[in-house]
């Protein structure tokens, strides 16, 4: 099946949603985002409830453990099953975090990289043979994090555009990150997007996140997307074009019937910034 490429506002597709997808997929939904690692190689019975669901939408496929920045070899076996799944399932898209998640074993949290001229080199170089693997330029997302690592020679955003740069890939843009960051390290959100290379954006993630009683802001995926991240939203669809956009919901889920409602309003701002680009032509 022929690679599908994903437009306009869609959903994180979670097995604590399916039963309610299954009897009817909001309208505003025109495609998922699901991670490959929990489903290629699936069988049974999740197999054919997936299957109904490609079949019938575009999907993009989100990584969570390849580990782009880790010390060890990239998993030539996974991104061969990635690879597989995404032919099987006609899906033309696929990113991961840019960040590392493994040493000597998995650790289920998504590091930052030191914003270092060597750092660059070495995950660039490690997300050129992701995309030999896979046969396809994949996209990077801009991650969330609580530590800055230490000895950094350049700014984030700064560090972002020249591993897209070196590497070739494409940029993942995820807009509540940013905000999150933000807020922890007191930087201008604005400032931060509008530095980083969104003429080589492709997709596009909004989510909700925690806020503890101290003011660290935790990004979560399980509480609703606030007002100031649907702000920074409409000022990267001003940059970007109202390109193909995700709510994640990890946890925490509300009916499907809210989600469809948060999703609307995903595609009712992409309606908003392709009007404003008309205007302007």
């Amino acid at each position: 099946m022929p690679g599908r490429t994903p437009h306009g506002a869609g959903l994180g597709f979670r097995r604590e949603l399916l039963a309610e997808m299954e009897a009817g997929v909001p309208d505003a939904v025109d495609f998922f985002e699901l991670a490959p690692e929990n489903w290629a190689g699936m069988g049974g019975r999740s197999a054919r409830q997936l299957r109904a669901f490609t079949e019938r939408f575009p999907f993009v496929c989100h990584g969570l453990s390849l580990n782009l920045g880790g010390p060890l070899p990239l998993d030539m076996e996974l991104l061969a099953r990635i690879r597989g799944f995404m032919a099987e399932h006609g899906i033309g898209l696929y990113t991961e975090h840019l960040s590392w998640c493994g040493d000597a074993g998995q650790l289920y949290e998504l590091l930052p990289l030191p914003c270092t001229g060597e750092a660059v080199r070495w995950v660039a170089g490690r997300i050129r043979q992701a995309q030999d693997a896979l046969g396809m330029a994949i996209g990077i997302e801009n991650a969330s994090y609580y530590v800055a690592p230490p000895g950094a020679e350049m700014g984030e955003a700064d560090f972002i555009r020249a591993v897209v740069e070196e590497s070739g890939c494409r940029l993942h843009l995820d807009v509540n990150n940013i905000l999150v960051n933000a807020a922890n390290f007191g930087f201008d959100p604005y400032a931060f997007l509008h530095a980083l290379p969104l003429e080589r954006c492709c997709y596009i993630h909004v989510a909700g996140h925690d806020v503890e009683p101290d003011g660290l802001r935790i990004d979560t995926h399980g509480a609703d997307v606030i007002d100031p991240v649907w702000a920074l939203l409409d000022a990267a669809y001003a940059r970007t074009g109202p390109l193909p956009t995700c709510l994640e919901r990890d946890f925490n889920f509300p009916t499907l019937a809210a989600l469809g409602s948060e999703v609307a309003q995903i595609a009712a701002r992409q309606a908003r910034a392709r009007r404003a680009a008309e205007v302007l032509a």
